[in-house]
């Protein structure tokens, strides 16, 4: 059985399905009955687990996050700065202490204040940044709630998600989310230690929840545009969505993103979106239902078609705009991932 969600392959499936003569059900297909094998041979709480999230099984890839090295802009050559280099030059971000001052100090540093008080010329000391902010932006559009086999996308999602804030808070980084769906959105800002890795799980699970499935569809480049004007420079951003609503405006704001923060796109994909059997498989938006006949050779040239255009767009946008991509599917395991993608991408900026 597949569940097809709303927009994204729901549109697909149910356009082919209708074009090539497919047969219509007149009764709706239930969000449960999304796994391919019978469900007798399956027990209810392992086809749960691959519909809706739990804060234990997110808080469980915890041990084995501890490996991964999230991608940085540059290393700090301080040994008194953390792990990063502030992106102000000379500036830092954070102000320690005034001092008398000494030739060859930048006057722009110059503390008035107190040279007025004190009648001795100081200066004021700056310490660049210690924590770099991770955000993950997770695109929760409709889209998202479909999957024929392990997962749905967006459980998918929500693991990835959960190993990059353990993978940050490992590493000594400040761990925050945006949260996005038709109409709503949710922030977390960023936060250090297991506190911040916490929180967003729990949003995750509250967020990716498929009872509180939002209607319609908006564009991608409207959460970009959010996120764009709300995050800090000098952060890594890494935006976990299945990119059906991208649309033309994120060109602009993944440039502009991209100008003072690191960028990694993070596709997550249903093995079906990328190559569907020939057969016949009763399909479901939630709200309709048909039978996709993929026997026929136009259901399944048209499929292929749209299929490569699909994996082929975000990824040359994001390419475009020197930023970072992978593909999770949702019979990948997330940690694995990760780790190999993620090395590769810590190399690249090596």
């Amino acid at each position: 059985m597949i569940y097809s969600g709303r927009t994204g392959f729901g549109q697909i499936f149910r356009s082919i399905a209708l074009n090539s003569g497919a047969i219509r059900l007149n009764r709706p297909i239930n969000l449960t009955q999304t796994s391919s094998p019978s469900p007798r041979s399956v027990k209810p709480d392992r086809l749960l687990a691959g519909i809706h999230l739990s804060a234990t099984e997110l808080i469980a890839l915890k041990p084995r996050c501890n490996a991964l090295s999230l991608p940085m802009h540059r290393p700090s050559v301080s040994a008194l700065a953390g792990a990063y280099r502030s992106r102000f030059r000379g500036r830092g971000v954070d102000f320690v202490e005034s001092r008398n001052y000494l030739p060859g100090d930048d006057i722009r540093n110059m503390d008035w204040r107190v040279t007025a008080r004190t009648g001795k010329a100081h200066t004021k000391i700056f310490q660049e940044e210690r924590e770099r902010p991770v955000l993950v932006v997770v695109d929760a559009s409709s889209s998202l709630y479909f999957g024929t086999r392990t997962r749905l996308k967006s459980v998918a999602a929500g693991h990835l998600a959960a190993a990059i804030a353990w993978a940050a808070v490992r590493r000594g980084d400040r761990i925050g989310a945006f949260l996005f769906a038709p109409d709503k959105h949710r922030e977390f800002r960023p936060a250090g230690g297991r506190r911040g890795a916490m929180r967003v799980i729990q949003g995750l699970v509250d967020w990716l929840n498929p009872e509180s499935l939002a209607a319609g569809q908006e564009p991608l480049s409207v959460s970009l545009e959010r996120v764009r004007h709300t995050v800090r420079p000098g952060s890594l951003v890494l935006i976990i969505s299945d990119f059906f609503s991208l649309d033309e405006q994120c060109h602009r704001h993944l440039s502009q993103l991209r100008q003072h923060n690191d960028v990694i796109g993070c596709q997550v994909m249903d093995p079906a979106e990328q190559d569907l059997p020939a057969g016949r498989f009763p399909i479901s938006d939630g709200e309709q239902s048909s039978m996709l006949d993929t026997y026929k050779t136009l259901p399944r040239k048209q499929f292929n078609r749209m299929s490569v255009a699909h994996r082929d767009m975000p990824r040359r946008m994001f390419q475009r705009h020197k930023c970072g991509w992978l593909i999770l599917k949702t019979t990948d395991d997330a940690v694995d991932v990760l780790g190999r993608e993620l090395q590769i991408l810590v190399g690249r900026a090596a």
